[in-house]
C-alpha cells in the first residue's frame, strides 16, 4: 500500500505558495504588462536590478527563456556559446539555442559543474579559424545543479568575468538558484552578480513563488530582450498576479534559503549514518548513493518519500520551503528501512 508523501524531494520546483505569498497576489496591482503599464511588474523588475546591481530587469515566464534571451541577445547565428559539460541550458533547454537562434553550444568538461577560468581561458580559440563557430558567450550556472548544488568559489566567477572581457565577449550566469549561492557564500548578490553582463535568476524555485523568472542586464540589451521575449511568445498581460509572488518571495525568502542547506545537511548526515554514502552539501541538494536508483526511487514512492534517479546508482533530494525538519526525519527514516541490498558495497 502506497503510504501518503510525507516528503517531496523531487526539485524545489514543486514548493506551493505560502499564505502570505496568496494575499499578495490577491492584493495585486495590475496592468497590461505588453504595454508597458503593469505596476507590480515593473516593482519586481526595478526591484531585482537593484538587488543585483543592473540597470534594468525583464520579466518572463520561466528560467529556460530568461537564459534563451540571453543567448538571443549576446549571439548572432552561427556563433557559439562555450559553458561546462552539465550546464543546464546544454542539456535541459530542449536544443533551444540551436533550434531558435542558430547558436551551437561547446561544452567543457569542468569540476562539479563549475568551469575553472584556466579551463574557460583554454577552450577559446586563440585566434579566427574558419574551421570553428566564433564564441561570443561564455556562460556559468551558479549553483552548479549537475555538479550537486555547487556554489562558485567569487574568485572563479570573477574568473570567468575576466576571461569574457579578455576575449571581447559577454558573459552570461545561468542564476536559477542564484540566491541559494548567495546564502551559503554570504556574499552580497550584486557582488557576485558583478562579473556578469546578463544574469537570470528563478523565482519558482527555491524562492517559492509559482511562476516565473527574470533576466538582469543594461538596460538596452534588456530593451532588445523585451522585443525577442514577444517573439517568442512571453509577452504576457496582468501578470502583476505573478509578479507579486516574485516580490513576496524577494522580500521574504531569501534569507530562509539557510533553513533549506540546513535540512539537506542534516538529510546528508542522517543518510550517511543509515549506510548511504551522501557527501555534504554546498546547498538544497543531496545525492546518495545506492545500488539500484530507479528500484530504490520506487520503494521510496511507495513509502511516501519522492526523489529523482539522476544515474545507475544515484539519487537527488532536494529540500524546500515545504520540507521541514519533519519531512527530514521521515526520509532518512525511509532509507533506514531499505533492505540492505539497497545500499552500496
Amino acid at each position: 500500500m502506497t503510504h501518503p508523501i510525507l516528503a517531496d524531494l523531487r526539485s524545489d520546483t514543486v514548493t506551493r505558495p505560502t499564505a502570505a505569498m496568496r494575499q499578495a497576489i490577491a492584493r495585486a496591482e495590475v496592468g497590461d504588462d505588453v504595454l508597458g503599464d503593469d505596476p507590480t511588474v515593473q516593482r519586481l523588475e526595478a526591484e531585482a536590478a537593484a538587488l543585483l546591481g543592473k540597470e534594468a530587469a525583464l520579466f518572463t515566464p520561466s528560467g529556460t527563456m530568461a537564459n534563451q534571451l540571453a543567448v538571443g541577445v549576446s549571439c548572432r547565428p552561427g556563433e557559439a556559446a562555450l559553458l561546462e559539460a552539465g550546464a543546464h541550458i546544454r542539456n535541459y533547454e530542449a536544443g533551444a539555442a540551436a533550434l531558435i537562434w542558430g547558436v551551437s553550444l561547446r561544452p567543457v568538461v569542468g569540476e562539479r559543474g563549475m568551469l575553472p577560468p584556466d579551463a574557460a581561458r583554454a577552450a577559446l580559440s586563440p585566434a579566427p579559424d574558419d574551421h570553428v563557430a566564433p564564441v561570443s558567450l561564455l556562460c556559468a550556472e551558479d549553483t552548479a545543479n549537475r555538479g550537486g548544488g555547487t556554489v562558485w568559489p567569487l574568485a572563479w566567477l570573477d574568473g570567468i568575468g575576466q576571461v569574457a572581457s579578455d576575449a571581447g565577449i559577454a558573459a552570461h550566469l545561468d542564476g536559477a538558484r542564484f540566491f541559494n549561492g548567495v546564502v551559503a557564500s554570504g556574499q552580497a548578490p550584486d557582488r557576485r552578480a558583478a562579473p556578469f553582463r546578463t544574469v537570470s535568476i528563478c523565482l519558482s524555485k527555491g524562492l517559492g513563488a509559482p511562476v516565473g523568472s527574470l533576466l538582469v542586464g543594461p538596460r538596452d540589451l534588456l530593451r532588445h530582450a523585451r522585443r525577442l521575449r514577444k517573439a517568442l511568445g512571453g509577452g504576457m498581460r496582468q501578470v502583476g498576479i505573478l509578479a507579486a509572488g516574485g516580490l513576496h518571495a524577494l522580500h521574504h525568502h531569501i534569507d530562509r534559503l539557510a533553513d533549506d542547506h540546513a535540512r539537506a545537511s542534516a538529510l546528508a548526515a542522517g543518510l550517511r549514518d543509515a549506510g548511504f554514502g551522501a557527501p555534504p552539501p554546498d546547498s538544497n541538494m543531496v545525492f546518495p548513493r545506492v545500488t539500484d536508483a530507479p528500484a530504490v526511487q520506487r520503494a521510496l514512492e511507495a513509502a511516501g518519500v519522492l526523489c529523482y534517479a539522476v544515474g545507475p546508482d544515484e539519487l537527488r533530494l532536494v529540500t524546500h520551503l515545504d520540507v521541514d525538519d519533519a519531512g527530514v526525519a521521515s526520509t532518512i527514516a525511509a532509507f533506514a528501512a531499505l533492505p540492505d541490498s539497497a545500499r552500496p558495497g
